[in-house]
Parts: structure tokens; C-alpha cells; sequence
């Protein structure tokens, strides 16, 4: 059964669904209604969506599978050891994938989220 979905995904897709891009704004709009399908095993983070579809506009992504959003990840000393990647299907959020390049440093949803944080 889909479970809510958890802060650090909403927190995540908020700092990498741009406001100011029309694509993103449609998409921001169904995250509400998301839910969490499944999540991968390895401890990265990475969710897998699910959602009523009929409640919803689709964003206007083509009728495949896109990448939505894809982020660079930058650690505080300037390395960038991954990304995140948000993917839609029909125009509808499916899922938000961590992906790391470094065997040096350990990338996960958790890092993901306070790299992605504007700093002050």
C-alpha cells in the first residue's frame, strides 16, 4: 500500500521543481497527491510514485517517459559527487532518483536534500 509522502521527498522535489519553469509549476501541482509506491533497498532514496491520475492535469511533458528535472548535487567543498533526477510519465510525476559518482562520498536522499538547500 502507498504510504505518504515523506518530508525529505516533498522537501526534494521542492528545491528541484523549478518555480519559474511552466513544466515545473504543472508538476509542483500534483505533488499534494503523490504518494510513495516503493522506495529502492540500497539506503539512497530514491521513490517511486503513485497517484490518482484522473484527479489530475497532466504537465505538458509529451506522452513518454522524461526526465523532469535533473540537478547537480555539490558538496560544501565544491565536489559534485551525484544528481537528482525526477522522472514523468504522461505527464505525471512517476519518480525521483538519487544517483551517485563517488565512491569517496556517500549520496542518499538525506544529502541530496541539504546540498540542494539555498545557503545563506
Amino acid at each position: 500500500m502507498p504510504e505518504s509522502l515523506p518530508e525529505d521527498v516533498a522537501d526534494v522535489l521542492g528545491l528541484v521543481l523549478n518555480p519559474d519553469e511552466p513544466i515545473h509549476v504543472a508538476l509542483r501541482r500534483q505533488v499534494p497527491q503523490l504518494r510513495v509506491q516503493s522506495r529502492c533497498k540500497c539506503g539512497c532514496g530514491t521513490a517511486y510514485f503513485d497517484l490518482d491520475a484522473d484527479a489530475l492535469e497532466p504537465a505538458p511533458t509529451g506522452p513518454g517517459t522524461v526526465v523532469a528535472a535533473d540537478v547537480k548535487l555539490f558538496t560544501e567543498t565544491g565536489e559534485c559527487p551525484g544528481e537528482v533526477l525526477v522522472f514523468a510519465q504522461g505527464g505525471y510525476l512517476s519518480w525521483l532518483e538519487v544517483c551517485s559518482w563517488s565512491d569517496d562520498v556517500e549520496v542518499n536522499l538525506s544529502a541530496a536534500r541539504s546540498w540542494l538547500q539555498p545557503s545563506s
